[in-house]
């Protein structure tokens, strides 16, 4: 049974997205579409409770677990946001008919896809599951067809192609490295075989590997200075892309970094891998903080946010330590829930407002209550204000970095405060004042929004103390 959560995993998205393919209607589509996506997180969920062993291709542990189970719930909420969402697009002719049935076709793939990247028990097979999830976003930012929305469509793909072969390099170059001890074939591929026998390996080619890795899975992250396709993607693509990008595929790149992380530490004579991680995590936090406060378009503002995060979480976990990669798991879950909740409440408000321009949606909060209200919410929960769970996790980031490198911390907690400042500046401009701007009827979900945003709040008051113990084995794990 076991086995088969795991296959269902991937098989559910993937048949869906065959069925999806082929039916005209909205009605009939969206709705599969949720379901499917309920489908995978209720079997996702499984996983905690029935774990099959590692096989030669796939296989789920305590790490990877976190990331599933995360990426299928957020997964589902957008696709009920996506629901409403979209439906708004059809009647405005946004979206013709035909480019619905490929957008939820692409959506189920993109879950087939980071899922893949996840559950792999190789590195080549992950590597190819994350050139999908690439490949599938580019066609979905491209999905209006407008002169913008393709532009940015070419310019993540070409950005993300040089970011794939930098990383497909760094694979290569592991391989080289474990062959001589493991042996050729996909056993010196296997992850499992791979961490058992890292002290063994070169230490010269696995240091060569991880800058490649870094280089190549750190553009599929958005880390400065490879960040350049994350703003227009965001920006020109559908609203619930742009919350599956910041809060899902951000963090499957992620993964990936954090595996070959791994095989580092396990290697007494490789390189640290944590000064460059957290330089480029610094950088990110720092650069995105200060071009915050330059943004006009709503989708770009949170964008720079989205790099502002996962500079924070980039640079906590290579700090290391068990409170540091502790604090960078809890910073990913309450980041992937509170952007994909404002993403959520940006969408609505642009199609409300008619516009994605800053200066034209003030007085959100009188216009549209419920929906200005939520975007308050979410950005004083990406802000890091207690007692929020975004809070608690930006808390245990600085404090363990005080104990152990106080100089970085100051330049941590100025970007934390730089990035503060801005989002409330341009917030005071669309939730309050004079309204401005248009204030048309759109169909709306709430649900989704306020659910994340419940969960981080509850998070930051109380965690259930068998969630905390796993975090804890999981940061233990990270070395």
């Amino acid at each position: 049974m076991s086995f088969d959560a795991v296959a269902a995993v991937l098989i559910i998205p993937l048949a869906a997205a065959a069925v999806l393919a082929m039916l005209p209607g909205y009605w009939l589509s969206a709705r599969l579409n949720v379901i499917a996506a309920l489908a995978t997180f209720l079997t996702a969920l499984s996983l905690f409770f029935n774990r099959p062993p590692a096989g030669l291709y796939l296989q789920v542990d305590d790490l990877n677990n976190v990331f599933i189970v995360l990426t299928t719930f957020v997964g589902f909420t957008t696709s009920v946001f996506s629901a409403s969402y979209i439906g708004h697009e059809l009647e405005t002719g946004r979206l013709t008919p035909r480019f619905l049935r490929f957008y939820h076709a692409m959506y189920q793939v993109l879950m087939f896809a980071m899922n893949l990247a996840l559950v792999a028990n190789n590195i080549g097979l992950m590597w190819v599951a994350i050139e999908l999830a690439t490949l599938t976003t580019v066609l979905m930012v491209g999905i209006y067809r407008t002169h913008e929305a393709l532009e940015a469509a070419w310019k993540y793909f070409i950005l993300g192609s040089v970011g794939i072969a930098l990383a497909l390099f760094g694979t290569i170059l592991v391989y080289m490295a474990a062959m001589p001890v493991i042996g050729e074939g996909l056993d010196a591929m296997v992850w499992t075989s791979l961490i058992a026998r890292a002290s063994q390996f070169d230490p010269a080619l696995l240091n060569v590997a991880f800058v490649f890795l870094l280089l190549g899975y750190g553009t599929k992250v958005g880390l400065v200075p490879l960040h350049a396709w994350l703003p227009d993607a965001h920006a020109e693509g559908p609203t619930p892309i742009s919350a599956v990008l910041s809060g899902l595929l951000l963090n499957v790149a992620l993964y990936a970094l954090l595996r070959f992380k791994m095989l580092l530490a396990a290697n007494p004579d490789a390189l640290a891998p944590g000064p460059l991680m957290v330089t480029m995590g610094l950088m990110s936090l720092v650069f995105a903080a200060f071009m915050l406060y330059r943004r006009r378009d709503i989708k770009r503002l949170f964008a720079y946010s989205s790099i502002e995060h996962m500079g924070i979480i980039a640079f906590a976990f290579g700090m290391g330590g068990p409170l540091a990669n502790f604090a960078g798991l809890l910073h990913m879950t309450m980041h992937s829930l509170t952007k994909s909740a404002i993403f959520f409440a940006v969408g609505h408000a642009a199609q409300v407002k008619g516009t994605q321009q800053i200066a034209k949606m003030g007085g959100l909060t009188e216009s549209n209550p419920v929906l200005g209200w939520g975007l308050v919410l979410g950005v004083v929960a990406i802000a890091g204000l207690p007692p929020l769970g975004t809070f608690m996790s930006e808390f245990l980031v600085v404090t363990s970095t005080f104990a152990r490198e106080p100089w970085l911390a100051i330049i941590l907690v100025f970007g934390i405060l730089a990035g503060v400042g801005a989002l409330f500046l341009q917030l005071n401009g669309v939730a309050f004042g004079e309204p401005h701007g248009a204030n048309a009827e759109a169909k709306a979900s709430y649900a989704p929004m306020f659910a994340h945003l419940a969960l981080v709040a509850v998070a930051g008051v109380y965690m259930p103390p068998a969630l905390v113990s796993w975090f804890q084995h999981v940061a233990k794990l990270l070395g």
